[in-house]
């Protein structure tokens, strides 16, 4: 990130505005620890990348629960991405995640569909899911 020093001091001030940040696909390409420490941040979205073998795999099991315990730490919200079974589900809420995305709960579809879903209620989303 170019001056980062003032997109940092910019971010501050949209942030008293009442703006939220995250940070999405964290632990990949260029969500530095550092981040974390300065900037206003609402958010991390934890990349479905290390979602996707959970709870299967030990090393995935691991980071997911260290970038959990870290955001409960630091007071930040977590959002997992790319949550595709049940198991993953699990595991995500019985440590502490409570924000899940994915095809587990519906596919990306027209703002128009999803009003319909949604006024339709529990029992049509149950059906398309």
């Amino acid at each position: 990130m170019e001056k980062l020093d003032e997109t940092i001091a910019r971010m501050h001030e949209l942030a008293a505005m009442g703006l939220r940040f995250s940070i999405d696909d964290f632990g990949t390409g260029y969500s530095s620890l550092a981040y974390l420490k300065k900037m206003p941040l609402y958010e991390l979205k934890i990349d479905r990348s290390f979602v996707r073998d959970t709870p299967d795999d030990a090393s995935d099991r691991a980071i997911v629960q260290a970038i959990l315990a870290m955001a409960r730490h630091l007071g930040l919200r977590v959002v997992a991405e790319g949550v595709e079974t049940q198991a993953q589900a699990d595991f995500l809420t019985a440590n502490g995640c409570a924000c899940l995305q994915g095809y587990l709960y519906g596919r990306a579809m027209p703002l128009e569909d999803l009003l319909a879903r949604l006024a339709d209620g529990p029992a049509r989303a149950e059906r398309a899911a």
